[in-house]
């Protein structure tokens, strides 16, 4: 996935993440009965299922430990802008600086898996895939700002996901999505996932 990667509200957590921040920050998505965001359906698409969750919260932090009673905990890191292409990242970088606050009420958690055959391909090889898909997408300008997305990767800490990406969005906005997933989906680099878990959500209005 490579297609849109900031907005400035997100939740609190996110609001310092910004396209080329250096540091890494390890994020927590915990699936339970309690949470900020309500779990509004869970599509498993590809592999093993997850376990039942009516609700997610996100939390920061590296030794984050669950709550008694979670059912799964989808972690990674937050690093720089990865997967896009050379004239993707100034575009994207113009948009989201221009970008205010706007109300999202709907998200999309989509953990994925992809296969060996993906890893065992060649750097190049990789890439040349994802400036396809890419074009494919139009390089996903029209999506902005409707979408805001943000992309952990998890391979490298040993998590059953390579990656965890979010999406935040309005309830407006949600033909846009499903445009943007099903597009994504129909791409060559998808043939290559083996695991892959749509859950969808809508905020829990504030106390």
């Amino acid at each position: 996935m490579s297609i849109i990667t900031c907005r400035s509200h997100f939740t609190r957590e996110s609001q310092s993440f910004l396209v080329g921040q250096p540091e890494e920050v390890v994020l927590n998505y915990i699936g339970g009965s309690t949470g900020s965001w309500r779990v509004n359906n869970v599509t498993t698409l590809s592999g093993a299922p997850l376990k039942l969750a009516t609700h997610v919260e996100i939390v920061k932090g590296k030794t984050c430990r669950a709550p008694l009673g979670s059912s799964w905990v989808l972690r990674g890191v937050v690093r720089n802008t990865r997967f896009v292409t050379r004239e993707e990242r100034p575009a994207l970088e113009l948009r989201c600086l221009k970008m205010g606050p706007v109300e999202s009420t709907c998200a999309a958690l989509i953990p994925i898996r992809k296969s060996a055959a993906w890893w065992n391909l060649e750097h190049d090889q990789r890439q040349e895939i994802i400036e396809a898909r890419s074009r494919q997408l139009g390089r996903g300008m029209r999506f902005l700002p409707a979408i805001a997305r943000r992309i952990l990767y998890g391979r490298d800490l040993g998590e059953p996901f390579d990656m965890v990406t979010w999406f935040e969005y309005s309830s407006r906005d949600q033909s846009i999505f499903d445009d943007l997933a099903g597009a994504l989906r129909s791409s060559i680099e998808w043939q290559y996932i083996e695991r892959e878990v749509d859950i969808r959500l809508v905020k829990e209005p504030l106390k």
